[in-house]
């Protein structure tokens, strides 16, 4: 129905020029000289302090953008999937509250965990596990990302995991990760065609993805809403996967993967002859162009969290999704 438009806006380039002497390094040899591109060597992508400062400075932002209802207060901050999500919310909430969020209550962020991998090249990512004043007792999941030493941390995914779902990460000595290439053929889906099994699997079934709230469940939901009296609910799912949306993947302890992964469905209303389309709220109306007349269509962004094993079905553990757009006809 859509093509995959990639990031919600374009990443700033680091100039080329801009590589840190300690990134660098110079080896004489018999035959000369031999370098060693800072984009190739295995380091840690962030230090644990940059990790702790960069999730406070998205928890401000985020604050900042959610108590005004202004997008450009945190557009620095978030990229992908998150990104996209973030920016309908607070198109809608601008729309309907002019003045700022009548209900706004600040984002706290406590006892975070980092994992952070290391890792060669771009871009370098790691991940915060924390406690939140909302979202019950879930733990949220943040994945930061940056694709150039100047560039600023940016959240591109946010999922809620239940306590006790969270496996163990595979660490060297020193407590850094293992990053799972998006190609590995080492579990049961690679980390880079999760986005296209998952959406498959929305459509036709299978047995790839373990049951459960946001695969089989998720299935019947849609197939009971799919026919009822004077309405028909078409739905159509596609894989994201360019740019910031492209999926991230760390080892677990047990040689599995945890995989983050963004998608975009698509939900088609379309009334009988005779009937109306029952009328959405505002947000869906301030996110929506063209008038409802017998059909509106949305556009949501998903991302999600899966646990991809070694061997066996995948386990999506989380999933959270925005309305990004409608259209009326």
């Amino acid at each position: 129905m859509s093509q995959d438009r990639g990031p919600r806006r374009p990443r700033r380039l680091e100039k080329y020029a801009l590589i840190s002497a300690s990134a660098t390094a110079l080896s004489l040899t018999a035959s000369g000289c031999v370098v060693v591109h800072g984009e190739r060597e295995v380091l840690p992508s962030a230090t644990r302090a940059e990790a702790a400062k960069a999730l406070e400075e998205f928890a401000t932002a985020y604050n900042a953008a959610d108590k005004a209802y202004d997008a450009s207060l945190d557009a620095d901050y978030t990229t992908g999937a998150l990104g996209a999500i973030d920016a309908a919310r607070l198109k809608a909430g601008a729309a309907n509250h002019p003045d700022g969020n009548p209900a706004h209550e600040p984002l706290e962020l406590t006892d975070a965990k980092f994992t952070i991998p290391k890792k060669a090249g771009w871009p370098r990512w790691f991940v915060a596990d924390t406690k939140a004043n909302k979202g019950g007792t879930a733990r949220w999941l943040l994945v930061f990302t940056r694709n150039g030493l100047e560039e600023t941390w940016e959240a591109a995914y946010l999922t809620l995991v239940a306590p006790g779902k969270m496996p163990e990460f595979k660490t060297d000595p020193d407590g850094w990760a293992e990053a799972v290439p998006a190609n590995s053929t080492d579990v049961s889906v690679p980390p880079a065609g999760l986005s296209k099994g998952y959406t498959t699997y929305l459509q036709d079934g299978g047995k790839s993805f373990a049951d459960g709230v946001h695969t089989s469940s998720w299935r019947a939901l849609r197939e009971k809403r799919s026919i009822r009296p004077g309405l028909v609910t078409q739905y159509i799912d596609e894989p994201l996967t360019n740019g910031d949306y492209a999926p991230l993947a760390l080892r677990t302890k047990d040689g599995d993967a945890l995989v983050f992964f963004t998608t975009r469905h698509f939900e088609k209303r379309t009334a009988a002859r005779g009937a109306s389309v029952p009328t959405p709220n505002k947000d869906v109306l301030a996110l929506t162009d063209g008038e409802i007349k017998q059909s509106l269509t949305m556009e949501f962004v998903s991302n999600e969290v899966a646990l991809d094993p070694a061997d066996g079905q995948v386990q999506v553990l989380g999933r959270v999704q925005g309305l990004t757009s409608g259209k009326g006809e």
